[in-house]
């Protein structure tokens, strides 16, 4: 076992702000073009990351992470970057695994929810049919596969970085689902999470404390670090 886990997720992006945005006037299109794996962050997203990087710099030498993963994505390295180099500190060099990626949306990627109704009628019967947890868009994955994906990557980080202390920086959906396959809850389980915490915020540090053998929960979604919105 980790002696501990520590979930970041990524600072704000472009997506994050032009989205929302198309989805309030019912527009076809938003401001983001390219591949979701490309987005990169905004000024305030910058900002998060410097800001995660003096939460680093404060940290005592003996908690100081000692292994740093990231999703391949540019929004999720340039976080870290960002915060490393902004920190002062001398740490890990991270490497990415592809099983922390966001949440595959196949044909759905990058559009607006106007866009989805127009182009895919059919897929608001499909999800609802399917229910959330098992819902896969066209050419993409559900929560369930997101699941698998990331029980497959905690194994192998518990048997490869066994008692060191792990950063992980990623996506909302595998801050969620990561806390889902630790803690062994069900969908109505995680549901209960996101109405009580709300959905994961930017940049906000999630730590399991593994010390007992086990991974138990510290703090979930937090934000103190970060400036003011």
């Amino acid at each position: 076992m980790v002696a501990e886990l520590i979930l970041v997720r990524h600072g704000q992006s472009l997506a994050n702000v032009a989205f929302p945005a198309a989805d309030a006037e019912n527009l076809l299109e938003a401001e983001v073009s390219g591949r979701d794996a490309e987005v990169p962050l905004t000024e305030t997203g910058e900002e998060q990351a410097r800001a995660l990087g003096a939460w680093l710099a404060a940290l005592p030498e003996p908690h100081r992470p000692q292994v740093v993963i990231t999703s391949p994505y540019l929004r999720a390295r340039e976080t870290w970057r960002i915060a490393a180099a902004s920190s002062g500190l001398e740490l890990p060099e991270p490497r990415t695994d592809d099983r922390l990626v966001d949440r595959l949306m196949g044909d759905l990627e990058l559009l607006t929810r106007a866009a989805v109704e127009a182009r895919f009628p059919d897929e608001a019967a499909r999800r609802a049919a399917a229910g959330e947890y098992d819902y896969a868009p066209p050419g993409g994955e559900s929560f369930a596969d997101i699941a698998v994906r990331l029980k497959s990557f905690l194994d192998d980080l518990n048997r490869d970085h066994a008692d060191r202390r792990v950063v992980v920086v990623a996506h909302d959906a595998v801050v969620l689902m990561m806390r889902a396959v630790i803690e062994q809850l069900s969908w109505e389980e995680v549901l209960a999470v996101e109405a009580e915490a709300g959905s994961v915020r930017n940049a906000s540090i999630t730590r399991f404390d593994g010390s007992s053998g086990t991974l138990v929960l510290d703090r979930y979604n937090v934000i103190d670090h970060l400036p003011p919105a």
